[in-house]
């Protein structure tokens, strides 16, 4: 699962396109069209990446920018999209604190493209797993749920991250046990994982009796979904 990446664009065609081509090269999309949205979006989704263009109504993009250095996250990677092309409004664009600069028209293929070299220089700072709200860094040893840092044990949160790597798959108890107990896993019983899902599920499913992330497939074991 590539990162998340933000697209703050006002022109509906052009987020639009912008995200279709960015969906198609395998990274999870989040789009906004104004600053109060992208503020919004950014705290709930936790991107790696921001593309954001410098020409914004109310909240400029300018100001969108300094905003988003001045959080605690402010390793985010920023490319900024304008139609200004004089040199100039390139290093101010580099000076407010993008790490990349694009004039507009550009190629959807060119923006991935840059997308990517970005990333080359910084994805490590934000190395991350995100489904539907839930994300995941392990580096960090951080999750949150729509923005919100839940509070899970070492043993939740292995689980869980063994679950998010590998979505939409089936995992077996006798998996799980190994994954959280590789060096004792012949002595630990089914009912210990069952205890762990059931108190993971209580911390990251809206109805834990009803769960929709985490599923029990009769017979064979769990599977985290992912549509």
């Amino acid at each position: 699962m590539k990162p998340t990446i933000l697209v703050v664009e006002d022109d509906q065609m052009s987020r639009e396109l912008v995200s279709i081509y960015l969906n198609k090269a395998g990274y999870e999309v989040v789009a906004a069209e104004n600053g109060e949205e992208a503020k919004t979006a950014f705290h709930t989704f936790q991107p790696c990446l921001v593309i954001l263009d410098r020409m914004l109504p109310e909240t400029s993009g300018e100001e969108l920018c300094g905003w988003l250095r001045s959080q605690e996250r402010n390793e985010v990677s920023i490319i900024m999209l304008s139609a200004k092309v004089k040199t100039q409004d390139k290093i101010d664009g580099l000076k407010m604190g993008a790490d990349d600069y694009m004039t507009k028209p550009f190629e959807p293929e060119e923006l991935v493209a840059h997308v990517e070299a970005v990333l080359r220089r910084t994805g490590q700072f934000c190395q991350k797993i995100t489904y539907g709200g839930l994300t995941i860094q392990p580096r960090k040893g951080e999750v949150q749920l729509f923005g919100k840092k839940l509070s899970l044990t070492k043993n939740e949160f292995n689980l869980l991250f063994h679950f998010m790597d590998n979505p939409n798959m089936v995992l077996s108890r006798e998996d799980l046990i190994h994954q959280l107990y590789p060096y004792n896993d012949k002595m630990v019983m089914d009912r210990t994982i069952d205890a762990h899902i059931k108190n993971l599920r209580e911390k990251i499913e809206e109805e834990p009796s009803s769960p929709k992330r985490i599923l029990t497939i009769r017979g064979m074991g769990y599977k985290f979904v992912h549509d």
